[in-house]
């Protein structure tokens, strides 16, 4: 059983929740540009601005974010995290009086500038000419900001590609929002990962599968990105230095460009966004090599929002659990589906209907993480149960005496139990996006 305190928090956080969802059906209205961002039940945080540079004022673990709106014809919104190239792999400082070492030549980022009447002078002013980011008019004492890309440059390695949809009962909550931010960081640093954190279009100014049709277009456009970079290097190679930035650097995401591996795709949903991470993943296994160079390797669903007709041994016995009980979880779904088609077994809502998508035994590795005390957790079992029946690797991590959303909201977010969460699921992820493979599984 969670503390008091928790107990007395999750009261609070259902009063005011509901009243946000019964607010919201009130004065529903229609809108297709939408909106991608409103404060959540735990409205109390504000959100954190966007910070491209890995200062310790960005948070220690050394992560540089950047916000994004790829479709101007709808608010679909993104927040791009992008760990530190030096943070995991710069060996510890040198002692006083002991010879730096020379800076990394395939680095995306150059080391701060040395004497110029030294040796590692030369060394750096070659690597900054051959670096894909600048660092002009910028003091050495700044912390490093991200400044650009060119296709003739040599980028850093490339890291996977994890893209995250927040929770928020399809309703409320945002990309961009402490909790969520906090998590994302958290994420990037223990996967070594870039983080796309999707803000999708919400409920009820978009209804389904607006929030679905956004998961997808993100997808597509991390796919274009990769493609325009490969086309500008290959037309930067064809013109020579003169014309590098004539196609490439103009049109493409520089983070995305320099740094992404597409081909190692991880899909990560929370809550009612492991429903959305769940569609695109089969929305991907149905585009198949459409989406070239992205490749969906695995999946991460953390307490899915599934629900169905038939009710199932948790949600009698703990319907009235903690944050978020079976009656606003009813509400919230009245919001998102269409008027005239809410059904508990509607193919967003039940991952176990007939017909839904592409057979399982196609779908990516599909990781769940359950809490005891959660009402959906039966659902979000079977559905990993039939997975393992046609031979995909589907784990279920459960956690003893947690909740919904207890690695993911914000008064939980530092918790025990939150951090080994993530630390678990980046020890299973890291099976499928790491170049070497990775010994430990579940």
């Amino acid at each position: 059983m969670p503390p008091v305190a928790i107990q007395l928090y999750s009261l609070l956080f259902k009063l005011i929740l509901r009243r946000r969802l019964s607010s919201l059906s009130a004065s529903a209205s229609s809108s297709s540009f939408g909106v991608s961002s409103r404060a959540a039940a735990d409205h109390h945080h504000p959100s954190p601005p966007s910070n491209p540079s890995f200062s310790s004022a960005a948070g220690a673990d050394a992560v540089a974010t950047k916000d994004l709106h790829p479709d101007p014809l709808s608010s679909l919104h993104l927040r791009l995290f992008l760990p530190n190239p030096h943070h995991s792999a710069t060996p510890a400082a040198p002692a006083a009086g002991a010879n730096a070492p020379p800076p990394l030549r395939r680095n995306s980022f150059p080391q701060p500038a040395h004497d110029a009447r030294s040796p590692a002078s030369a060394v750096g002013q070659e690597l900054s000419r051959r670096a894909s980011a600048s660092f002009s008019g910028v003091s050495p004492s700044a912390a490093p900001c991200y400044g650009g890309y060119l296709p003739t440059a040599r980028s850093g390695r490339r890291l996977p590609v994890i893209v995250q949809f927040h929770g928020g009962a399809f309703a409320t909550g945002a990309a961009d929002s402490a909790a969520n931010d906090a998590f994302c960081r958290r994420v990037a640093r223990l996967c070594d990962a870039i983080v796309v954190a999707v803000g999708y279009r919400l409920a009820p100014e978009s209804r389904y599968p607006a929030a679905f049709e956004d998961g997808v277009t993100v997808l597509k456009w991390i796919a274009k990105q990769a493609n325009l970079a490969a086309c500008g290097r290959t037309m930067a190679r064809g013109a020579g230095s003169g014309g590098a930035d004539s196609f490439g650097a103009a049109l493409v995401e520089p983070w995305l460009a320099a740094h992404a591996d597409p081909s190692r795709c991880v899909l990560l949903g929370v809550s009612c966004g492991a429903n959305i991470a769940d569609y695109v993943a089969r929305k991907a296994v149905e585009a198949g090599k459409l989406l070239d160079p992205i490749k969906v390797v695995a999946q991460v669903l953390m307490y899915p929002f599934f629900m169905g007709t038939s009710p199932t041994q948790s949600e009698l016995k703990l319907a009235n659990s903690y944050f978020y009980d079976k009656s606003t979880c009813l509400l919230a779904w009245k919001l998102f589906l269409p008027e005239g088609e809410f059904s508990l077994d509607h193919p967003a809502a039940n991952p176990l209907v007939p017909g839904k998508g592409p057979p399982l035994k196609l779908m990516p590795p599909t990781l769940t993480v359950v809490a005891e005390l959660d009402w959906m957790k039966d659902r979000a079992i079977a559905y990993s149960k039939e997975l393992r029946k046609v031979n995909v690797d589907a784990p279920v991590l459960e956690y003893k005496d947690a909740v919904h959303e207890f690695a993911t909201l914000d008064v939980l977010l530092k918790t025990p139990l939150a951090q080994a969460c993530a630390e678990d699921i980046a020890i299973w992820v890291k099976k499928y996006i790491s170049l070497r493979g990775h010994e430990l599984s579940y």
